[in-house]
């Protein structure tokens, strides 16, 4: 009975630990890490601030962040180039395997007057997995990863992304990953499955310093507003999900990966920079409060192995 005892003291102890283990890595950004992390761009110019204050720009402090901070991640492309390109940051020395969930809060910011933008916002925010971090990850490169985007605009016919080594032109619509519908618009704005998204103003303190970030973003688009997104690997299951809502899900079994690292990214899916005097200041990817955190699967292994040795023991001791 003591034996019982004991293993049933350890499977209740393990119920929360399942539910709130350690994560493997995060980043909450409240110091400056730029040392520990890898810019990788494409053919034209990129930029990156891991200390960037939001605030400065008028965005409200993140979903995920404590007492109201409002440091994080600033990702931004082709501000002067005019070419067709983007980039890509990833944690140095990091990579994962088995199963495990990346978690992160997103902000996808553009340059108004809203919805249809000022000019040159149609621009992508990226994030992936299964890089090895040192390719940049981004619609004209080469895809080492598995990875998703999305424009802020909604201006794109193709708004809701999904790239890998077996779609170099992105999944089109109806490759059967989108969970839209492998139906033609399945990854434009305007497909119904989106209409929760969109249809937000720019944050009163942007406006006051940006008069021109006016009106509402348009239905089923990204941008101006918090996301919280969860890319899950599990088993041969790749799965984008954002504010809940899944969006797309990719058979790893199809594609190849470069390595067990992640990014997030920025890029311009056209062959122009904008003409807009602040799109410095306006048209950007913001990320805050990355984790990478096991699968509760992974965990509630050992639990379940613990289930037949109680049973096992309950069975002798009644003897």
């Amino acid at each position: 009975m003591k034996a019982f005892a004991v293993l049933a003291a350890l499977a209740l102890g393990l119920s929360p630990f399942v539910a709130n283990a350690a994560p493997y890595y995060q980043n909450d950004f409240e110091a400056d890490t730029s040392a520990s992390w890898a810019l990788n761009s494409g053919p034209s110019d990129a930029a990156a601030d891991f200390f960037f204050d939001y605030s400065t720009v008028g965005i409200p402090s993140a979903p995920n962040s404590s007492g109201g901070s409002t440091r994080g991640m600033k990702l931004q492309a082709n501000q002067s180039n005019g070419v067709f390109s983007g980039m890509s940051v990833s944690p140095t020395g990091q990579s994962f395997s088995g199963d495990y969930a990346l978690t992160f809060d997103w902000w996808a910011n553009f340059n108004g007057p809203f919805p249809g933008g000022g000019n040159g916002s149609t621009q992508l925010s990226t994030f992936g997995i299964g890089t090895s971090g040192s390719v940049a990850q981004w619609p004209g490169a080469t895809h080492e990863s598995v990875w998703f985007g999305a424009t802020g605009d909604g201006g794109s016919s193709a708004d809701w992304r999904a790239y890998s080594s077996a779609a170099v032109s992105g999944y089109q619509d109806t490759s059967g990953v989108y969970a839209a519908g492998s139906v033609t618009g399945s990854r434009n704005s305007s497909n119904a499955y989106y209409a929760g998204f969109g249809g937000n103003s720019a944050p009163a303190a942007q406006v006051a310093l940006y008069a021109q970030q006016t009106g509402a973003t348009a239905a089923g688009s990204a941008g101006m507003e918090w996301h919280q997104v969860r890319i899950d690997k599990a088993g041969n299951l790749a799965t984008w999900k954002v504010d809940g809502i899944l969006i797309a899900t990719i058979d790893l079994n199809t594609v190849s990966l470069g390595g067990g690292n992640i990014f997030f990214g920025h890029a311009d899916i056209n062959a122009t920079s904008s003409s807009d005097p602040n799109d410095g200041a306006l048209l950007f990817t913001l990320v805050d409060n990355v984790a990478v955190v096991p699968e509760p699967g992974t965990l509630s292994v050992l639990g379940a192995g613990i289930v037949p040795l109680l049973l096992g023991l309950r069975r002798r001791s009644a003897r």
